[in-house]
């Protein structure tokens, strides 16, 4: 076997446990308080954005598109969640492993990771005005998914105002929260894994 089917050999073994990961995590959800009550945050991003960051911003829309292929089994929006999760996961983290491999320092992860949030923000509003909310309009009217937003948020009343003070904050938290969270796991984890990448150079050919 020569280096370079040895190499991406090790880069689909590492894309494809990262992928693993997220695909676990994504069944976990929590809402956020004040927030609409489908809008949920899961972690699965994490795994996915640490990914595209050693191995390039490319791998990003692969492992989001594993991840969201197998949630698809076992969907109940019929694909649509999973299709919006996968434009939203692939913007975010393609976005801030594109910047931090131009400025490959803890400067420029943190300037990715809010370049990505913002990609995150508007894919996200793109996403809901589009996919989500024609999708849930064709299981309950439209004032009843917007009443039910108000409930917790009374300033939402409308589509335009539930983008506004649903969607973005709810994705500015959520950019924040899976950054916050990748910078000290990446750390100690990306040492591990260009280790085990870099093994591909000492092996005979």
């Amino acid at each position: 076997m020569q280096k370079n089917q040895r190499n991406k050999l090790k880069v689909l073994t590492v894309s494809a446990m990262f992928a693993a990961v997220a695909t676990v995590l994504m069944f976990f959800e929590m809402p956020l308080p004040l927030m609409p009550p489908f809008l949920k945050i899961d972690l699965s991003s994490i795994p996915i954005l640490i990914g595209s960051f050693i191995l390039g911003p490319a791998s990003a829309i692969g492992m989001a598109a594993v991840k969201a292929f197998i949630h698809v089994l076992t969907t109940k929006t019929g694909g649509v969640g999973e299709l919006a999760d996968l434009l939203m996961t692939s913007s975010f983290a393609f976005t801030a492993a594109a910047v931090y491999r131009r400025r490959h320092t803890r400067r420029g992860a943190a300037i990715g990771c809010a370049a990505g949030t913002l990609a995150l923000v508007v894919m996200g509003v793109i996403a809901n005005r589009f996919l989500l909310i024609p999708f849930y309009a064709k299981i309950m009217p439209l004032e009843a998914i917007f009443s039910a937003c108000a409930a917790v948020n009374p300033r939402i009343t409308g589509m335009g105002s539930y983008l506004l003070y649903g969607v973005v904050p709810f994705n500015i938290i959520k950019g924040a929260v899976i950054s916050l969270i990748t910078f000290p796991i990446y750390k100690r984890l990306s040492r591990q894994i260009r280790k085990f990448m870099s093994e591909v150079s000492q092996e005979p050919a």
